[in-house]
């Protein structure tokens, strides 16, 4: 646009002239001794421009000629930084796609190569995000080390370098060094939104609730964080907050909410929490109820089915107009039957809970209509409902009414290991009527124990003490027990000796 402005200008300034020129026939005398010259106005004119062109052309000739050797550094220079621009280009795209081998051999050629200071920073930061994904943290303290002294005179690259080692120490949850980088970048600013959110999430690491509210805070204002992300750190911060400042800092701090979020689930169950326990029943179930009207959560009406007997019925009343909006919730039922029953309206509760399990069989329903027919002397419907309970819960898996324990494995006992050896030397000639016995115990004993009827005495070989046999052993296992038979496995034969 603006060398067709010029170009305009001059095509006005040459018809100008020559429209004056026209008019004005006169003559031009140049006087030099020896020499008289004398020209027409119009030829002088042009003599001059064409004198002009003609020294100018010489005189940027010349430039040209004289400057060559610059401009051929400069050439090179301009050829390695683009070479530079796009070797950076590639490794940063190798990193992006999680080529990180390769992306670190592209960078480190290029930091041992290049002589800009970004290109450098720049470098440095990818080669050690490379080396921080492959796990490598020598390495990318290393890369860091060399973007750092890189940027040691630039303030901006200096920024730029600590929110990047910020991200880097908040994935390995080293979030108070994250911190110490990230609190001097912090200025409320627009411009630092993302520094704003590494501080915000190294605040949520270290648990500081009081820090992540306001920030969270700040974001939103800023619309640097989405309302869906916002509201869930504000609730759990807020919530946190209420409970740690108990009921001396509990006006203050409620009065720093807005009426949006005093409703949110946690911080209303809080806000209830702390105002019970400063024995305000009555202001906790106005705030259970204000978040209860925007919303019916489950645990919010848990939390306001547990009420004390002087508002049982105010509560009731409150429930049966949420119930009328919406009549199937299961919730809801579970609720109104919690209150009856602490009203001791025994009819009431047991239509709500009945139909509230019947929507929802739950391990809560059914557990207060167990407690429910246990207060009315049903025992044998409380113990139904207690039982459906237990089952809801899955943690007792269903056992048979009749079950036989699995043989015990005595094959390596030492003990019966002496016994085979002197079975097989002096073998048993009684035979005796066969008895019913364990299948634990049918390896231990030998064929003349096994037969021996209850009540019998059968001698073992070579002198062994003999013992009777009781209808009592019959059925248990005769293997010893580890570490209680010490009498027992203390006269044992051992590697299966002989005695």
């Amino acid at each position: 646009m603006r060398t067709w402005f010029w170009t305009l200008v001059v095509l006005a300034l040459a018809v100008g002239l020559g429209v004056v020129l026209k008019e004005h026939s006169g003559n031009v005398l140049i006087v030099a001794q020896p020499w008289r010259i004398e020209l027409s106005l119009t030829l002088a004119v042009l003599l001059l421009v064409a004198g002009f062109v003609i020294l100018y052309a010489i005189i940027r000739v010349m430039v040209f000629i004289t400057s060559g050797p610059e401009r051929f550094r400069s050439w090179r220079g301009l050829r390695a930084r683009k070479r530079d621009h796009e070797q950076l280009e590639k490794g940063w795209l190798l990193v992006l796609e999680g080529r990180y081998a390769q992306a670190e051999q592209e960078l480190s050629r290029l930091l041992g190569r290049t002589k800009s200071v970004n290109t450098r920073v720049l470098a440095g930061l990818a080669l050690a995000r490379a080396c921080h994904h492959e796990g490598e943290l020598a390495r990318r303290d290393e890369a860091l080390a060399l973007a750092r002294a890189a940027a040691a005179t630039d303030a901006g690259l200096k920024d730029v370098w600590a929110t990047a080692v910020a991200e880097m120490y908040l994935d390995q949850n080293r979030a108070q060094e994250a911190l110490a980088l990230l609190q001097p970048l912090h200025d409320g600013s627009a411009k630092r939104a993302n520094a704003t959110r590494l501080l915000l999430k190294a605040h949520q690491q270290l648990g500081n609730a009081d820090q992540t509210f306001e920030l969270t805070r700040q974001l939103m204002r800023r619309n640097a964080i989405d309302r869906e992300h916002a509201l869930p750190l504000i609730a759990q911060s807020a919530s946190e907050r209420l409970r740690a400042g108990g009921a001396e800092g509990f006006r203050a701090l409620w009065g720093e909410l807005k009426s949006e979020e005093k409703v949110l689930p946690e911080v209303a169950l809080a806000a209830a929490h702390v105002q019970q326990l400063a024995g305000h029943d009555d202001e906790a179930g106005k705030i259970l109820e204000a978040s209860l009207n925007v919303r019916l959560d489950a645990r919010l009406l848990n939390a306001y089915a547990q009420s004390p007997a002087e508002q049982v019925s105010r509560r009731i009343n409150k429930a049966e107009t949420w119930l009328k909006t919406d009549p199937d919730n299961a919730a809801l039922l579970a609720a109104l039957g919690q209150l009856c029953l602490v009203g001791q309206l025994w009819g009431p509760g047991e239509r709500y809970l009945q139909r509230s399990v019947s929507l929802q069989g739950d391990v809560h329903g059914y557990a207060l209509l167990g407690n429910l027919y246990d207060r009315l002397g049903r025992t044998d419907e409380a113990r139904k409902y207690w039982r459906l309970a237990s089952g809801v819960t899955g943690l007792l898996p269903a056992l048979q009414s009749s079950s036989v324990l699995p043989a015990a494995d005595t094959r390596a006992d030492p003990e019966r290991l002496a016994i085979d050896d002197l079975d097989a030397v002096n073998p048993v000639a009684e035979t005796v009527s066969a008895v019913p016995q364990a299948a634990s115990a049918a390896d231990y004993f030998d064929e003349s124990t096994a037969a021996a009827p209850a009540g019998t005495t059968v001698s073992r070989p070579e002198g062994r003490p003999a013992a009777p046999i009781t209808e009592f052993d019959e059925y248990f296992d005769s293997a010893p027990i580890p570490g209680v038979d010490v009498s027992q496995t203390s006269d044992r034969p051992k590697g299966g000796e002989h005695r």
